[in-house]
């Protein structure tokens, strides 16, 4: 039997010739401040798919200006900005690799000028208070969301994944933390559910192509969300149609795990793979080949997220399959190397 983790995955109409995935990674490096593509994300994307990774996926891109982390973020609320995520889309497939976008909105954790904006006035940390969003700003973002989706697709990318996690805004409406309304979209579980709901429901109207959705599967409060909660979650989130789980946990609160350690969150992932029956992603401190390998044999999580690996070494994959014993094809240029 080969590598599981060398494998072909398909999703919808989109085939991956592997099973690693680049984790969505801020890189602040639109110093523009006007959330434009610079040079250096070209040749950061590219030479990750260069190195055989099967699906680019591009930063926490913002679907307004006031909801970048930060004013050095990438957007995707303007026109303007399709050229630029276009040309990564297409030296990204030069590689025989896919391309995704995370689409994202920092809701409180903001730290841009002017006013930040939260399902409620409660600031995270040293971040300033947030303005609480009225009915109709909430369905001006969900708009932006949609036309961020619509833009993506011009961009040629393959997949959307939506941002849910790390307390950033659609985290900060699914949890009792940091939701304090007391209209449609506060209270229950299923309210607060509704701003997400919404936003995939409008996504799917302009987008036919996979949708993952990342989460942050413990809030690391007893007052918080639990893991079966985001069981439950997720299993609304496959009856609406995403395709996929991405499974980190997390940035709620200040506050986190007491300790991590090599895939602290895998079983975050194997639970919701199994308890909601849906695809999901595995990430946290997956470092080689084997680790990713026995995720995948022992059917914890569907696909592998690599973040910092991918950082220190953009050629993670050829190390992963030297220590799987698999030979993968190198790119044309480097054959006489590898």
């Amino acid at each position: 039997m080969g590598s599981k983790l060398f494998s072909p995955y398909t999703i919808k109409d989109v085939t991956l010739k592997n099973r690693i995935v680049m984790s969505p990674m801020c890189m602040y490096s639109s110093d523009t401040k006007d959330g434009t593509v610079r040079p250096f994300h070209l040749s950061h994307y590219e030479s990750r798919a260069v190195g055989q990774v099967g699906l680019i996926m591009v930063e926490a891109t913002a679907v307004t200006p006031a909801g970048r982390i930060s004013d050095q973020d990438l957007g995707i609320w303007d026109d303007l900005h399709i050229k630029g995520h276009e040309q990564i889309v297409n030296r990204v497939h030069e590689h025989d690799a896919k391309a995704a976008i995370q689409l994202a909105h920092a809701g409180r954790k903001a730290t841009v000028d002017g006013p930040i904006y939260a399902p409620s006035a409660i600031a995270f940390d040293q971040i300033k208070t947030p303005t609480e969003l009225t009915e109709q700003e909430i369905n001006e973002t969900i708009v932006a969301f949609t036309k961020g989706a619509q833009r993506a697709k011009e961009a040629g990318y393959d997949i959307i994944e939506v941002h849910a996690a790390h307390g950033y805004l659609i985290n900060q409406f699914l949890s009792p933390l940091t939701n304090k309304r007391k209209d449609q979209y506060g209270g229950s579980l299923e309210n607060r559910f509704g701003f997400l709901r919404t936003i995939i429901d409008n996504i799917q109207n302009v987008w036919d192509g996979p949708i993952f959705v990342r989460i942050s599967a413990d809030e690391y409060s007893e007052e918080g969300n639990s893991l079966n909660d985001f069981v439950t979650l997720s299993k609304w989130l496959k009856v609406l149609g995403v395709d996929l789980i991405d499974v980190s946990t997390g940035g709620v609160i200040p506050s986190g795990p007491s300790q991590t350690y090599p895939g602290y969150q895998i079983r975050h992932a194997e639970a919701i793979r199994h308890q909601a029956h849906i695809p999901t992603g595995a990430v946290g401190l997956i470092t080689n080949g084997i680790q990713a390998e026995e995720i995948l044999q022992n059917e914890r999580a569907d696909l592998i997220f690599i973040g910092r690996e991918l950082l220190r070494n953009p050629y993670w994959p050829r190390n992963a399959a030297q220590e799987l014993h698999t030979s993968i094809k190198a790119p044309v240029q480097y054959e006489r190397g590898w």
